[in-house]
């Protein structure tokens, strides 16, 4: 909302290029009001919105799952914005595999992020979400390929064009990258 932020955010649409939005789920809400008043400017949101488990949120983690999951629904109504589905290993989302021996497996990781990778493909389509790696900093949590396995098993029961969406058609479409034929 600082006026000097917009006077130069006001120039990224004119000028076709996008922002990308790394916060928290208690400022989801301010995002949905950027998005509005600059419709022209494509809004990435990271890290679907990092939900806040730990210190004061967690002993409060249904709440902050009702709260986050009402804000990406509201922010999904803005056609401008796309949600990349990761993030989640870090310590702030208080999943706590850090924390633990041994790693977590794929299935370990793709069940207790299934709500969130979920609701935000629910909210804004396939067509309108990617999944990324947010590597080194998730290195906290799980392996690389671990991760993307996860990813492989949240997807799996979508059709051959919205797994396309979801690993590599919309980041090639937002970030404008010219994908080599296959």
């Amino acid at each position: 909302s600082d006026t000097a932020f917009r006077k130069g955010y006001a120039q990224l649409g004119p000028l076709g290029l996008s922002f990308d939005a790394w916060l928290y789920h208690p400022q989801i809400d301010e995002l949905c009001a950027l998005a509005r008043d600059y419709e022209d400017t494509t809004i990435v949101l990271d890290h679907v919105g990092s939900p806040l488990r730990v210190e004061s949120y967690a002993s409060k983690k249904d709440q902050v799952f009702a709260d986050w999951s009402a804000s990406i629904k509201r922010l999904a109504s803005h056609p401008n914005v796309v949600v990349k589905l990761g993030g989640l290993g870090m310590s702030n989302c208080g999943f706590g595999f850090h924390e633990q021996a041994e790693p977590p497996s794929s299935e370990t990781l793709a069940h207790a992020w299934r709500p969130f990778i979920e609701t935000c493909i629910a909210a804004f389509g396939p067509e309108r979400c990617m999944f990324e790696s947010n590597f080194p900093v998730d290195k906290i949590s799980c392996s690389y390929h671990i991760l993307w396995n996860a990813f492989k098993r949240l997807a799996a029961g979508m059709s051959d064009d919205e797994r396309a969406s979801l690993f590599f058609g919309t980041a090639a479409r937002v970030y404008k990258i010219v994908l080599a034929p296959r």
